[in-house]
């Protein structure tokens, strides 16, 4: 502190403060700005010491010397030292000349009183002192622990870019911590601000000297080969191939230099050594926790702390501060993956990257879009498709709701999923797709590939997806939307999903709606936050016909709903909503729109309506009257709705029953769909009805007895 004190009182217009060393200790300008007004008081003092008169305290040489070195020495090192010991001799002389006894000591007693005065005025002035001073009661000369308060570097390695404000804040108050592998994550509430603090420390930033060294040296080695375009074809072989060659590569350097390294050791520096290599350094230690939702890094880079959405506590500011220099690493590294340019003439980039352990979909944007530089956002996916029993749980739906979609799905109806942004519309199409029976062809056409298509395949779907052209591309090579649609309808029988419905696609999708509807279930997502808003996007604004839009069958509104103090956020389904066929120029007016369930916010759930409790659903009637069990039977079709959503409430309490979070997943909520679809086909066939109560009493049997067996091997 000293000599960056003396440094600064030798300089004007200093913003920021970096101790270079095998780590970068950077302190910005507000931190700065307290330690240059110390230096204008040091410069000050010196410039004034003849004017002080300091010849006239040589009556007392001891305090004389005393003085000197506090204001001369320890002002520069201790600050707050100095402070603390100037006020004590105040006290002293003033007491001294109570007690003085002749006009001579009197004197002296004064004149040391006036320059203990006016330095103290000079530092009474700073920063420093003004948010110290609560804290300095009993403080000591040499203690550091009130500077480690107030000053809190950002950290960042050699190797890195990336910096990173270690220290907890002062003011937090601790609302949670865990572990997300080696990364210690802690959210803290702040006094000052709604805003709650993602704090991480990562594993890199608790390494000793000799190991950053090494990464350092493995890291220059590795920058020397620059990643080729068809080596991020398979991000998942290439940083295999990484691994590999940077963990010979350090075990090679440790040697060299006389360091033991442990197998976990050499495993955890790889792993780093990789991430800030060919991945994207701290951005995969955020989208590692599945916590996780969305991740902003927004311009000018170096300024800006990133900030999270979060699960639990929504939206957050972290300890992260990324550099321009990572984020051009960045664009280069997504303009690889995506194969798409980034660049003035094309200042947007959407594309999707598959890190280890986290899917995310990303979205850059640059100059001009962007006059202060380049920004991103990660949306992280959920690892495994989100089920409706998981929306139980979570309340989004209610299982009468649940039971609905579930029946509409297996009447091959089109749906539209309709929201705003973060609403949860892409993750709630992943819901309905699990409940289409794995018998059937799934078509999945995305622009930036968000469904879980490789999970489902792996769950034993038959899925197809298909990637077209971004609708903000120019002069791309693939294929366009509205043509990647058309192309399904020749690929023979399927259900066709579409991420998102965007702009002249629309059309394409509601030829398939009016080609495939009878047939196989068709749905999207679009953004609308009701039905009639729904329409207007669509036939307004995107220009498809009026005629055609009533090839919609069922509007499920996404919506995130705020609590009271604005500080939460909850997702909910807040209206069900199907388009009927008699109306020709507008729906809302005409009663084209009937509400199936409508949200109550004082129950905070989905209420089912009079035309869906009566029967008076234009859908039910057409889904109910090609199957011979169903047809103007208007009761069977409610028993039937009641009953799916029965089995998945069943299903939501033996997982809280038995603690098993696994009983709601995607694999779980096929195998209760399918035993369900198969008891009934047995009963129907032993009895000739659905009988709902039998179904129902055998289902719960089979999950009862295959939850017990499940727990034995266990």
């Amino acid at each position: 502190m000293a000599k960056t004190v003396e440094i600064l009182s030798n300089l004007r217009d200093v913003t920021k403060i970096v101790f270079a060393q095998k780590r970068d200790y950077e302190y910005d300008y507000a931190q700065t700005q307290m330690l240059s007004e110390i230096a204008e008081v040091y410069k000050k003092l010196i410039r004034e010491r003849n004017v002080l008169g300091y010849h006239s305290l040589s009556g007392n040489p001891a305090r004389f010397n005393q003085i000197q070195r506090i204001m001369f020495n320890l002002i520069k090192s201790d600050p707050l030292g100095a402070y603390v010991e100037l006020e004590r001799i105040l006290r002293e002389e003033r007491i001294a000349l109570d007690k003085a006894r002749d006009k001579m000591s009197a004197a002296q007693n004064k004149r040391y009183i006036q320059i203990m005065e006016y330095v103290l005025g000079l530092l009474n002035e700073t920063k420093l002192i003004s948010v110290s001073s609560p804290f300095l009661a009993g403080y000591r000369v040499g203690e550091r622990d009130l500077y480690r308060r107030i000053f809190n570097p950002a950290i960042k390695p050699d190797f890195m870019f990336t910096k990173l404000m270690a220290a907890y804040p002062n003011d937090g108050v601790e609302l949670d911590n865990y572990s997300v592998d080696d990364t210690e994550v802690t959210i803290f509430q702040l006094s000052d601000n709604v805003q709650y603090l993602y704090h991480i420390m990562p594993p890199e930033f608790k390494l000793d000297e000799e190991k950053y060294e090494l990464l350092d040296l493995a890291r220059n080695i590795m920058a020397e080969h620059k990643p080729k375009k068809d080596e991020f074809v398979d991000p998942e072989r290439m940083r295999s191939v990484f691994y590999n060659v940077g963990s010979d590569l350090l075990e090679d350097l440790a040697n060299y230099r006389n360091i033991r390294l442990r197998a976990k050791e050499l495993d955890s520096l790889t792993k780093i050594l990789v991430r800030y290599t060919v991945g994207f350094g701290l951005v995969e230690v955020l989208l590692s926790d599945e916590k996780i939702q969305d991740v902003s890094i927004n311009s000018p880079m170096g300024q800006i702390p990133i900030f999270v959405v979060h699960a639990d506590f929504d939206d957050c500011r972290t300890n992260i501060i990324p550099t321009n220099t990572e984020a051009e690493s960045w664009a280069s590294k997504l303009r690889m993956v995506s194969g798409r340019p980034l660049d003035e003439a094309n200042p947007l980039l959407d594309t999707e990257l598959e890190l280890p352990g986290a899917s995310t979909r990303v979205s850059a944007i640059t100059r001009p879009l962007d006059p202060s530089g380049i920004a991103f956002s990660f949306r992280r996916h959920r690892d495994r498709p989100w089920t409706l029993p998981l929306y139980i749980k979570n309340k989004m739906v209610n299982p009468l709701a649940a039971g609905l979609i579930s029946f509409l799905v297996d009447g091959t109806r089109t749906l539209l999923v309709a929201g705003t942004r973060s609403s949860g519309k892409s993750s709630f199409l992943s819901s309905i797709l699990v409940e289409i029976m794995r018998r059937y062809r799934i078509i999945t056409i995305e622009d930036t590939l968000e469904l879980p298509t490789n999970s489902m395949r792996r769950l034993g779907f038959n899925i197809q997806p298909m990637k077209v052209a971004s609708a903000l591309s120019v002069g791309s090579s693939e294929m366009s939307a509205a043509d990647g649609i058309r192309s399904t309808l020749r690929l023979g029988d399927s259900s066709l999903i579409v991420g998102e419905v965007r702009s002249s696609e629309a059309v394409a999708l509601y030829e398939a709606m009016r080609v495939g509807a009878a047939a196989n279930v068709v749905a999207g997502t679009i953004h609308g936050d009701s039905p009639y808003g729904v329409f207007d996007r669509v036939v307004n604004d995107i220009g498809v016909p009026k005629t055609s839009f009533k090839a919609t069958d069922i509007i499920i509104i996404a919506a995130p709903i705020k609590s009271a103090d604005g500080m939460h956020k909850m997702r909910r389904v807040t209206q069900i909503t199907e388009v009927r066929k008699q109306w020709s120029d507008d729906p809302l007016i005409e009663g084209g729109f009937c509400d199936l369930f409508k949200y109550d916010a004082k129950r905070d759930e989905l209420m089912p309506t009079d035309d869906l409790i009566t029967g008076e659903s234009e859908v039910l009637k057409l889904i109910a009257g090609n199957i011979v069990d169903f047809a103007g039977n208007w009761d069977a079709v409610w028993e039937n709705i009641q009953l799916r959503g029965k089995c998945k409430k069943r299903q939501v309490e033996m997982s809280e029953q038995y603690d098993d979070p696994e009983l709601l997943e995607a694999e779980f909520t096929i195998l209760c769909n399918d035993m369900m679809h198969l008891i009934s086909e047995r009963i129907k066939t032993k009895s000739g009805v659905l009988d709902t109560k039998k179904i129902f009493f055998e289902w719960e049997q089979w999950l009862t007895h295959h939850l017990k067996k499940k727990k034995q091997i266990r």
